[in-house]
């Protein structure tokens, strides 16, 4: 009875972390896309017809 109440807790406890992990990944992610979005500062290339345009020096 105790082993069992001991690996519960410790499954809540590991799926909490993983969810609380995975919360902040993804608002760290949206984020970083409205700051690109905000300053211009998006590292995706123009593209024509799904391929990087060639840079004329």
């Amino acid at each position: 009875m105790r082993t069992k109440l001991i690996l519960l807790a410790l499954a809540a406890f590991v799926s909490a972390a993983s969810a609380s992990i995975w919360l902040l990944i993804s608002e760290k992610q949206v984020a970083q896309e409205r700051r690109e979005q905000f300053f211009g500062t998006s590292k995706r290339y123009p593209t024509s017809g799904g391929e990087k345009m060639k840079v004329e020096w």
